[in-house]
């Protein structure tokens, strides 16, 4: 029978009346001395209110704004994203996210207390009690970067299958070689979850693999906003069994089995996670979810596994000129995977699962022209992170996966130490990858650039109208590129001004923020033909960004990266010429 969960509350800071009396008028930075955690009040006469001292964006710290004059405002030390906390929306960018609230209510000594309300825990519905394991009862196999092979009693589940091919068009390769039976492991699967649309964790040209072997293989995604499959017509991948399941509800597989799927507090468009238990064991992937279900998660799971290795972003390393120098560079990727280090540090010793495991994030850029990216794209070291783990928290039991080594969760939980708890791939076995197929992959980006649509020049109004951003305050220039983003000889070069969706052949003559877009021609024009979304020119390292002023258009990049059309755009094609693109929506150099 279903057990009611009311919603809970719980005081994360108490303030004496001498320390309320204390507040000053405008900001305050406030940390509870007991857990180190930090949290702003913003007071203005009899109005208080208050929030965690933590980005919603990626989970910055907050500073003091000293270039807002209103007194208002506080800016992120991570990606200087500004916060009026007097309204707790964020101003830069505009129109992004509303930070969450905290109550403030009257201590029971007349002091204040910030209170945080938590609605009802989906997974403490119908709870179980753990029974006990037999041995090789519930293993877990590493195969590479997010994929996971979970043997269930008689049933198998695997996570995210990137295992073969690229990422991200060309830009991400997989770092690790995995099994020789991988194909095998995926034919045998009794369910396979994807979490999300992103090419690491949903790879066409592995599932076109499995698809000419099983294509009724059953396959589980959430009920996203923007679905997950959206290209599946397009990549001639042949699946017949795709379920897509509500968030936060159990999915029965059998009498022991049973999961369910979380969104992303941050992205709930797209990103997911899953709860997996079987005989009342659970078992945790967070995936890529910045704040996975919210930051409201189940503490003291069995088993538990996240990313760790930073460096899945364009940011900075695809920028350049004004602020983006190479030392600028090189010192924000020093900070910011020691904070990443740190907050997943943090979150598995608050979490305290009793085994946990980094993954997804073994990835590199192999191909050669991207060789900068790869020197200066540094990730964080799993082995790194497990030490600061254990450093925090010596109950927690880690572990840094090589492909094909499996877990024995039964052998883990009764003794850490036991010697057969890990099972590794025999020492011969290769671990990383030292040689990628590139030209297949590189032949298909390639196809494109010669594709009839590019010869008329209205495909750029064309696909501009049909991407359907408008009415923002921004002018971009895209010039496409060859493989080193030198500009491309009979390349296209065109402006667009998103105001009023106009294609000017000079920048307009008004207050308007510019941003240079350099793009390497296939995967450019690939990703036009096909109205893919932007993440394989951002995330894959295929543009070069020039911005003034230096600032993150939101709302731009979120339309381009999550919100295009869900059916591809229609060139009908005119017989234009260049000549007549440079008077009508084309701008000279």
């Amino acid at each position: 029978m279903e057990k009611n969960v009311e919603q809970t509350s719980r005081t994360l800071l108490s303030l004496t009346p001498s320390e309320e009396a204390a507040l000053k008028e405008g900001i305050n930075f406030l940390k509870n001395k007991t857990d180190g955690k930090n949290y702003i009040l913003y007071k203005d006469k009899d109005t208080l209110r208050a929030c965690k001292n933590l980005c919603k964006h990626q989970g910055g710290l907050f500073i003091k704004d000293i270039e807002d004059l209103t007194q208002k405002c506080v800016r992120c030390t991570k990606h200087n994203w500004k916060l009026d906390v007097s309204t707790m929306k964020y101003v830069n960018p505009p129109d992004s996210f509303c930070q969450d609230e905290l109550v403030v209510e009257t201590g029971p000594d007349n002091g204040l207390v910030l209170v945080e309300l938590n609605p009802p825990n989906p997974w403490d519905t119908e709870p179980r009690e753990p029974e006990d394991l037999a041995f090789g009862e519930v293993q877990v196999t590493y195969v590479t970067h997010a994929c996971m092979d979970l043997k269930l009693g008689d049933r198998r589940m695997i996570f995210d299958p990137w295992l073969i091919g690229p990422a991200f068009a060309r830009g991400w390769w997989l770092l690790h070689e995995p099994p020789g039976d991988w194909l095998e492991r995926l034919c045998r699967a009794d369910l396979i979850y994807i979490s999300h649309m992103h090419s690491d964790h949903l790879s066409y040209p592995t599932l076109k693999k499995l698809a000419e072997r099983r294509p009724d293989v059953p396959i589980y995604v959430g009920k996203s906003e923007r679905p997950v499959f959206w290209y599946l017509k397009q990549s001639g991948v042949k699946l017949t069994n795709i379920n897509i399941v509500p968030f936060g509800v159990w999915q029965q597989v059998d009498r022991n089995l049973r999961f369910m799927i979380l969104m992303d507090g941050v992205h709930p468009e797209m990103d997911t996670c899953i709860i997996v238990e079987y005989k009342g064991h659970k078992i945790l992937n967070t995936v890529d979810c910045t704040r996975p279900n919210g930051g409201t998660l189940p503490e003291k799971v069995d088993f538990m596994m996240s990313d760790f290795a930073g460096g899945a972003s364009g940011f900075p390393m695809v920028y350049s000129g004004g602020n983006f120098t190479e030392e600028k560079k090189a010192q924000f990727i020093k900070i910011e995977r020691k904070k990443l280090l740190n907050y997943k540090a943090q979150l598995v010793t608050d979490l305290k699962p009793k085994i946990y495991c980094p993954f997804a994030g073994y990835f590199v850029e192999a191909h050669p022209s991207d060789s900068y990216i790869k020197e200066t794209n540094l990730k964080n070291d799993p082995e790194e992170l497990n030490r600061l783990i254990k450093k925090k928290s010596e109950e927690v039991s880690t572990w840094t996966p090589k492909p094909g080594a499996t877990l024995d969760l039964a052998r883990m939980l009764r003794d850490p130490t036991d010697s057969l708890r890990i099972v590794d791939p025999p020492e011969w076995t290769k671990i990383f990858k030292d040689s990628w197929d590139f030209k297949p992959y590189l032949h298909t980006l390639g196809a494109a650039v010669d594709d009839d649509i590019f010869l008329y020049p209205s495909w750029v109004k064309e696909y501009y109208l049909w991407a359907g951003f408008k009415g923002y305050n921004l002018v971009i220039r895209v010039i496409e590129t060859d493989d080193d983003f030198s500009p491309l000889p009979g390349g296209y070069n065109y402006l667009v001004d998103f105001l009023d969706l106009t294609f000017p052949m000079k920048i307009p003559n008004r207050d308007c923020p510019f941003e240079e877009i350099k793009a390497r021609v296939s995967v450019m024009r690939h990703t036009v033909k096909h109205g893919l979304l932007w993440d394989d020119l951002y995330i894959g390292f295929q543009t070069r960004l020039q911005r003034d002023p230096d600032i993150y258009h939101h709302q731009f990049w979120n339309h381009f990266q999550i919100k295009l059309p869900l059916t591809p755009p229609v060139f009908l094609g005119t017989m234009q010429t260049k000549s007549e693109l440079k008077e009508n929506c084309c701008a000279a150099n």
